[in-house]
């Protein structure tokens, strides 16, 4: 199945995408949120539910603000290299702030003070059952809710030069993590995945998650570990090659447009701002 969320901020109205058509969610949950999806999402008939009228609304994130966003960092083997880090022995978890989350088509703004705002298109998973100590990473894939399109926007000044050890100043700012359209359901994803992203139509990021250095299976057992992972909780999984970090592309400025794409998850459109 795939979720999509419209309408206002704070006002998104839960959406179900079936055969062409877009259906409304409404009569039957709240939102698309942890207990919808620890409930297993929609489980009724279909062709029962409302057309859903979205046509010029707002494309929301495909899920409710979620509870913790986790992030992998230097997961891609490529992307460690151009960091200039060795690929690392165990997954390096940092967070983000949960209200970095913004919909697919809406601003990235640059915060103050901003230098080197980059991009990052990342495979995110959403979880659907609680996780705690699982006892293997082919038990962890029972416990995810679907799939989505992640841009873990980072200012690299603020993550790097002014962090104090820790990455999540600059991972946390104001709209820093724009995520959707979609959250399909693992049943219509097959991994591999090819991801990319561009910059004013310029390609900058070609990969696929093949060159993962930890799968997902692995990322939510492994965090299982250390902490309980909840239903609507979102891990973004870690980016590949082709950020401006790596000094082949010049980092965001206002004006310009980034977009990605993930097979079968769709494509997002965002205007960086001021």
């Amino acid at each position: 199945m795939r979720y999509l969320r419209v309408g206002p901020p704070g006002e998104e109205r839960p959406v179900l995408y079936h055969q062409g058509e877009l259906l409304d969610l409404s009569g039957v949950t709240r939102d698309i949120d942890g207990a919808f999806l620890a409930a297993g999402g929609f489980q009724g008939d279909p062709s029962a539910l409302p057309p859903a009228r979205v046509d010029g609304s707002r494309i929301g994130p495909p899920i409710a603000r979620p509870g913790a966003v986790l992030c992998i960092g230097q997961n891609y083997a490529a992307h460690a290299k151009e960091s200039g880090a060795e690929p690392p022995k165990e997954p390096i978890l940092f967070y983000k702030a949960p209200n970095t989350v913004i919909g697919p088509e809406d601003d990235i703004l640059l915060p103050r003070d901003s230098v080197r705002t980059d991009w990052e298109v990342e495979l995110g998973v959403v979880i659907g059952r609680t996780a705690r100590y699982l006892s293997s990473p082919s038990e962890a894939l029972a416990h995810v809710a679907g799939f989505v399109i992640s841009n873990d926007v980072s200012e690299r000044d603020f993550q790097l030069e002014r962090s104090g050890g820790q990455w999540s100043k600059g991972k946390s700012c104001e709209t820093f993590n724009p995520l959707g359209p979609w959250l399909v359901t693992p049943d219509e994803v097959s991994l591999p995945l090819r991801l990319r992203s561009w910059v004013d139509g310029s390609p900058r990021q070609d990969s696929t998650t093949e060159d993962m250095i930890f799968d997902v299976g692995h990322l939510v057992w492994h965090l299982s570990q250390f902490t309980v992972l909840e239903p609507g909780d979102l891990i973004n999984t870690g980016t590949p090659e082709g950020v401006a970090l790596s000094g082949r592309f010049p980092y965001l400025r206002a004006g310009d447009v980034v977009e990605m794409e993930i097979d079968g998850l769709g494509r997002q459109r965002c205007v960086v701002k001021g």
